[in-house]
């Protein structure tokens, strides 16, 4: 037991070293680490081997069309303009709220098909107009937003994270954890803006004249409207909420995968004066690294299923109470030691999938909770390592120490309450 603890750590601090220190390829550490355990374990390199491809394979296949699909929804609104229509169709619903909170929901919004790195710099100079329309603090709102766009990243499909996840721990339910996922990071999102709002400066609400100029501007330069630009976010969320009344001859059309595809179509149609070859190069460029990362942290996961987890708890009382924890725990320490969430939630689900049984966590619902339970763990914390967090200060127009003192301390806040709530609500269902 005790050596396989060993065995599985030093794998952990060679991808932070791989990836942190060393610069190199997250596929390639994670290549060299499922080696190096399988070596460790005594495992045949034949066999190694096998179970690497094997790994690598099932995992692509489950997760590859899901993050294209995703990635290609993402760039078309990206490129069609569609993010800033969007945007300012909820800076008007929600004019009368202060800033922060409405550009901590736009960027929650947008943040669902888009990459929130991406995401921040398309809204970012719409932040700025904000700020100086409103004289409101441009450190808030860049805080509001960036806490805003951090939250649906790692936690609401179809965004890599939190698929690849669903795809290590064999979870069917997606619609399930869109829903759980897209309401915890809902509530996280909004805790940014109330950090923003009451810890950093407080924001004005912007005028009516001031929101129907921006509007104007928006119209004269778009032809979209805010129901168009957003369907493809809206539509396939209706699909796969129509799989309990559909007839199980016609399940496919609510299915994850269908539904993605037909957001692909409107969200092609809305960019067709886009080129369609750059659209589909620009995304399989996108899309190719983080089905390779997943893949590899499926390979990674394969080797890990050769330990005998369950005995090492067997003689632990209450373990199902550390399920929650310590998935969180790992994926903090990877986020925090290596900088990218993507790469903590994959490796971080690849080491927990085989003690999903030993934590009481093997359903539908106890798998969407650790998947969440990882998402806030690699949103704690963003710094100097994450790329995010310089997107955040340069594009946000804030210094280094500003961005710690503000942007660091919000995403660390934001796991903290995230994790929090996860184990209240976690506790009360094993209750009942």
């Amino acid at each position: 037991m005790h050596i396989e603890i060993l065995f599985i750590t030093l794998t952990v601090a060679w991808i932070i070293l791989g990836t942190s220190f060393l610069k190199l390829h997250p596929v390639l550490v994670l290549l060299i680490g499922s080696l190096f355990l399988g070596v460790c374990l005594e495992i045949k390199l034949i066999n190694i081997t096998f179970e690497i491809f094997e790994g690598f394979a099932l995992t692509s296949k489950k997760i590859g069309l899901l993050i294209l699909f995703g990635t290609l929804i993402g760039t078309s609104l990206e490129k069609s303009g569609a993010t800033s229509v969007i945007s300012l169709g909820i800076l008007k619903k929600f004019s009368k709220l202060p800033l922060t909170y409405v550009v901590s929901l736009t960027g929650f919004i947008v943040s669902i098909p888009v990459f929130c790195d991406a995401a921040f710099v398309i809204l970012s100079t719409l932040n700025k107009k904000l700020s100086e329309l409103s004289k409101s603090s441009k450190t808030t709102l860049t805080v509001a937003l960036s806490t805003g766009l951090f939250a649906p990243h790692v936690l609401v499909p179809p965004t890599p994270g939190p698929l690849a996840a669903a795809a290590t721990l064999d979870l069917e339910n997606i619609f399930l954890l869109f829903i759980c996922g897209g309401i915890l990071a809902l509530i996280l999102a909004l805790v940014g803006a109330f950090y923003s709002e009451n810890f950093i400066e407080k924001s004005n609400v912007l005028s009516k004249e001031n929101i129907q100029s921006l509007l104007s501007q928006s119209q004269s330069e778009s032809f979209l409207s805010f129901k168009l630009a957003s369907s493809p976010i809206w539509v396939p969320i209706l699909l796969m909420s129509l799989r309990p009344l559909i007839n199980t001859k016609f399940s496919f059309l609510s299915s994850p995968i269908f539904a993605l595809f037909i957001g692909v179509v409107i969200s092609l149609y809305i960019s067709k004066k886009t080129n369609l070859k750059y659209l589909l190069t620009t995304s399989i460029k996108q899309a190719i690294p983080i089905i390779a990362i997943t893949g590899m942290g499926g390979a990674l996961g394969s080797v890990i299923q050769n330990i005998d987890v369950v005995s090492w708890f067997k003689e632990m009382n209450s373990i199902s109470s550390l399920g929650i924890i310590i998935p969180f725990l790992i994926a903090a320490t990877l986020k925090t030691a290596q900088g990218s969430s993507t790469v903590a939630i994959i490796t971080t689900a690849s080491i927990i999938a085989p003690m999903l049984a030993v934590f009481g966590l093997e359903n539908e619902i106890g798998k969407v909770g650790a998947i969440l339970a990882i998402g806030v763990g690699s949103m704690t914390i963003s710094h100097a390592n994450d790329s995010y967090f310089w997107i955040v200060s340069q594009m946000g127009g804030l210094d280094v120490k500003t961005a710690y003192k503000t942007h660091t301390i919000a995403t660390l806040i934001q796991g903290l309450i995230g994790i929090v709530l996860l184990l209240i609500i976690y506790n009360l269902l094993v209750i009942l």
